[in-house]
């Protein structure tokens, strides 16, 4: 059985005066109770102090740190690390950006926090929390689990507003917050948080900045003009938006309408359109949305085909939605919400077989996408 907490896993033990572990251990004051982790093989009441080792102490503060870094001791189990790792930090973060990588999101957000709680006032730790839990948000969404993707968003706009905060300001913080706002369709403040990234970074010289930060000064001023041109900023576009994600779609509509008479070519607002539509079941009106958003500019985007795609599935033409979603995934080949509709497709195409392939794909992208593995779940039965 897990333990109920994280802190279920270790022990606090009193070390007898005399203790070492080794002549070149780190020196322990045995009158302070000490957390060591629990070994596996561990029963009640087994515990041998001659069996401890330095890595169940290690592992026993990362956890202290990680889970209440408010510990009456945190200040003396933070000098047993700086003792026994003098490079426990930049130790940790490599770790922690791997797992993240490797979508080891559990072990990954548990380092984290131990960084977090080793250092509370290193603000390169609080932006890169807040980068793993966007990153971790959107692979949760890929796989269907919204609400946890949304709670995730949230973790992440909590850390970002934190490194937003942070003295003195760190360019990263306002250009990765800028994406992240983009994410959220707050353009306004995605403007603003590419604005000061550039502000930010408007005396630092080319050379200083390198090839990847003359990218990012390029690509913060290429998304301020493309908001500020599709008038991306505008109350009716934000208002839309908030309306159609709360489920009122009706006012949403109302609102996206009212900025299509002022900006008619601005292919997101076309993209609203057809999403509120869709949502209300309105397939032919949100088919013609989506329609018109290709023709815009930017607008042939493998989220417009995989809606459009959608609309034409639920309609009954499953020749040109397969055909559009080719288009689609031909464009982005392991989004594995247009694979997941290709599945859809051959389904009511009667080729069981061949949709099992498409949700077999899926999982082999993510392993953790609940609706294909539902639908082969109901294939093999």
């Amino acid at each position: 059985m897990n333990p109920v907490s994280p802190l279920d896993s270790i022990y606090f033990i009193n070390l007898p005066e005399d203790f070492k572990l080794s002549s070149q251990a780190m020196h322990l004051d045995t009158t302070i109770p000490l957390p060591v982790q629990k070994k596996d093989s561990d029963a009640p009441g087994t515990f041998d102090m001659k069996e401890l080792t330095q890595e169940q102490i290690l592992a026993g503060l990362l956890t202290v740190m990680a889970y209440d870094p408010k510990h009456e001791h945190i200040l003396y189990y933070r000098s047993i690390l700086k003792s026994a790792r003098p490079d426990i930090k930049k130790e940790l973060m490599e770790a922690a950006i791997l797992k993240a990588k490797n979508e080891d999101w559990e072990l990954a957000e548990e380092i984290f926090r131990g960084l977090r709680g080793f250092d509370p006032e290193d603000m390169i730790t609080v932006l890169n929390m807040a980068l793993f839990f966007d990153q971790r948000a959107d692979s949760y969404r890929r796989s269907g689990l919204i609400d946890d993707a949304n709670a995730y968003d949230e973790d992440a706009q909590n850390y970002y507003r934190e490194a937003l905060e942070a003295e003195p300001p760190m360019p990263d913080a306002f250009f990765n917050a800028g994406f992240f706002n983009l994410k959220k369709r707050k353009y306004g403040e995605a403007k603003d948080n590419f604005e000061t990234y550039l502000a930010l970074t408007c005396d630092i010289s080319d050379e200083e900045l390198g090839e990847n930060g003359l990218y990012k000064k390029n690509r913060a001023q290429e998304l301020i003009n493309d908001i500020s041109n599709r008038n991306m900023e505008d109350d009716h576009f934000k208002a839309a938006y908030d309306f159609i994600s709360n489920g009122e779609e009706e006012k949403g509509l109302e609102e996206i309408r009212l900025f299509i008479q002022k900006n008619p070519h601005v292919w997101n607002a076309w993209f609203m359109l057809g999403w509120g539509l869709r949502k209300l079941g309105r397939f032919e009106d949100a088919k013609a949305a989506f329609e018109k958003a290709l023709t815009c500019d930017s607008g042939d985007t493998s989220d417009t085909y995989n809606e459009l795609a959608i609309c034409l599935l639920e309609t009954g033409d499953l020749a040109g939605a397969k055909k559009i979603l080719e288009k689609a995934l031909a464009k982005d080949s392991e989004n594995t919400k247009i694979i997941s509709n290709l599945g859809y497709v051959a389904l009511k195409e009667g080729n069981p077989a061949v949709a099992a392939s498409y949700f077999q794909t899926v999982l082999e992208i993510d392993p953790d996408d609940k609706i294909a593995a539902m639908e082969l779940l109901k294939l093999e039965v």
